[in-house]
């Protein structure tokens, strides 16, 4: 209901099918974002750094394939996008990594490869294994984690940084974003990222939120 009602409100699109939702997350909650892409008609690329649950969800067969290669995820996109079909593509990697690529297919095709976006870390535990920093491998972000609780935050808040400056570029060219209820928005802007909205107060943000905006 709210990657349809997404659309219905920021796309203006009854119909999903072509259109592309990207996000990340597929833990507890997030899971059902891949089930959610393909009941709704669109291509969705969800982005996980825990390979184990990637395999869960695909074992369960919410998550259609599963891929560790960025190129192969754009070509999937590209494809799925242009034939108009429904597919759930998970991403073994950092959602930072994909956002970022998607700018870089923008600033080298002109070509605006996502119509909604989103994003379902465990924001609200940033700094305890809820959130993965970019610069870091799954791994190594665990070792980070438990030897150097301090690097790790600093990181943490300098990828939050780089992952809404990725979104707001895309977002600058027509994609629409919201924030799931997981104080992603919330979190960024205490790393420093730009995501106040301009002439508001600092407690509204440039990205609406699901329940009130979405749901509501």
């Amino acid at each position: 209901l709210t990657v349809l009602n997404a659309g219905r409100r920021y796309l203006k699109a009854e119909d999903l099918s072509g259109k592309v939702f990207v996000t990340s997350g597929l833990g507890g909650m997030s899971g059902a974002q891949a089930k959610a892409a393909v009941i709704a008609g669109c291509v969705g690329i969800i982005a996980e750094v825990d390979e184990a649950a990637l395999l869960k969800r695909h074992k369960q067969g919410w998550l259609m394939e599963i891929s560790d290669n960025l190129d192969h995820c754009i070509a999937r996109l590209r494809e799925a996008r242009k034939n108009k079909i429904a597919l759930s593509l998970g991403y073994h990697g950092n959602v930072v990594d994909l956002w970022e690529r998607l700018v870089h297919e923008l600033d080298t095709t002109g070509e605006l490869l996502v119509d909604l976006g989103s994003d379902q870390t465990s924001c609200h535990n940033p700094f305890n294994g809820g959130y993965y920093p970019v610069q870091l491998g799954f791994e190594e972000g665990k070792q980070l984690l438990s030897s150097n609780p301090g690097k790790f935050r600093t990181l943490v808040q300098e990828s939050l940084k780089r992952h809404v400056a990725a979104i707001n570029k895309l977002a600058d060219k027509g994609m629409f974003f919201w924030d799931y209820g997981n104080a992603f928005l919330l979190e960024a802007q205490r790393a420093g990222a730009d995501v106040a909205k301009k002439g508001a107060n600092k407690t509204e943000f440039r990205y609406p939120s699901y329940v009130q905006h979405i749901m509501g």
